[in-house]
């Protein structure tokens, strides 16, 4: 067996690093209550062509990715270009996403579309509502209806998850905590079905990170990889995604932590970024948003030792 300190992994971006481009989802607008939708500039065809030119091993995709085009011939397209760049792809949904509501899916259309595209991984976000008090919400009983419920929903479609042999990750978003995902996870009991871990979605959730790192990184089948700044100043409290490396996050902690704990089933490190908007024209954000793309792979790559493409 390979020593914790040897395992490797594969490289691999959520889409969402460029949403700007109108890559992923759109996020973060559910205060406002709005829906709101980057212009695409950038198709799922030249983001696979684009992951070959950045050293990208795996795209983590969203149904926005695929144009909402689910159509058996355009799925196996997408299925054939992948394989001929030597690209894998997972897929990311969503049951009830707040402000984008083109990522959304039910199960059993999540798996048949993973299962099209040749995906060996579907994540699911569940969308769970805790109300507005989040300090001591973790497994409340207004939660664990809905969490109970979602379990169910995930043994029916056991057979199905079996026939396709497909993991399912689910996450700890900005509606879950650990513990909430892990209980889903040990009812449901399946060796296909564990976590996908966030690094940063924690605190969305008033969470430690470092606690939920720890928790979690038994069931991880699937990792969000994301670095955050947090910034105090007299307004308060800030959190601001950001390059890896240059935040708040221990990430070598993190890395340590899941090469020694994670299953074998976690195979793949996604790295995700979210740069501040306010900062930024839209057009000069997108030119920033590749930037830190580009230093968050290097630093995958010469500090952590992530990757396989090009290496």
């Amino acid at each position: 067996m390979m020593s914790a300190a040897k395992r490797k992994f594969k490289l691999g971006m959520h889409s969402y690093t460029l949403h700007l481009s109108g890559c992923g989802e759109s996020w973060g607008f559910q205060s406002a209550g709005e829906i709101h939708a980057f212009e695409r500039v950038l198709t799922l065809d030249k983001l696979m062509e684009f992951a070959v030119q950045e050293g990208i091993d795996v795209l983590h995709i969203t149904l926005v990715d695929l144009d909402n085009d689910t159509s058996p011939e355009h799925l196996a397209h997408v299925k054939e270009l992948s394989e001929k760049l030597g690209v894998e792809l997972e897929l990311n949904v969503s049951f009830n996403a707040p402000c984008d509501p083109r990522v959304n899916a039910t199960i059993d259309q999540a798996i048949e579309i993973g299962h099209a595209i040749g995906a060996n991984l579907v994540k699911f976000s569940t969308d769970v509502e805790h109300g507005e008090k989040l300090s001591h919400s973790c497994m409340s009983p207004v939660a664990m209806i809905q969490c109970a419920k979602l379990a169910e929903e995930f043994k029916k479609n056991l057979p199905l998850i079996e026939e396709y042999n497909m993991k399912v990750a689910i996450e700890n978003h900005c509606d879950l905590w650990s513990d909430e995902v892990i209980w889903m996870i040990e009812q449901i009991d399946h060796p296909l079905v564990g976590a996908c871990l966030d690094t940063m979605n924690a605190q969305n959730m008033m969470e430690g990170i470092a606690s939920c790192i720890d928790k979690m990184a038994p069931y991880t089948y699937c990792c969000h990889f994301c670095d955050t700044k947090i910034i105090v100043d007299p307004d308060g409290v800030h959190s601001y995604g950001c390059t890896l490396g240059e935040g708040s996050i221990d990430l070598i902690r993190v890395m340590n932590t899941l090469r020694r704990e994670a299953p074998p089933e976690l195979d793949t490190i996604d790295l995700e970024i979210e740069m501040p908007l306010f900062m930024y024209t839209l057009e000069v954000g997108r030119e920033e948003e590749i930037k830190a793309m580009r230093k968050s792979i290097q630093y995958l790559h010469d500090v952590l030792d992530v990757g396989i493409r090009g290496r």
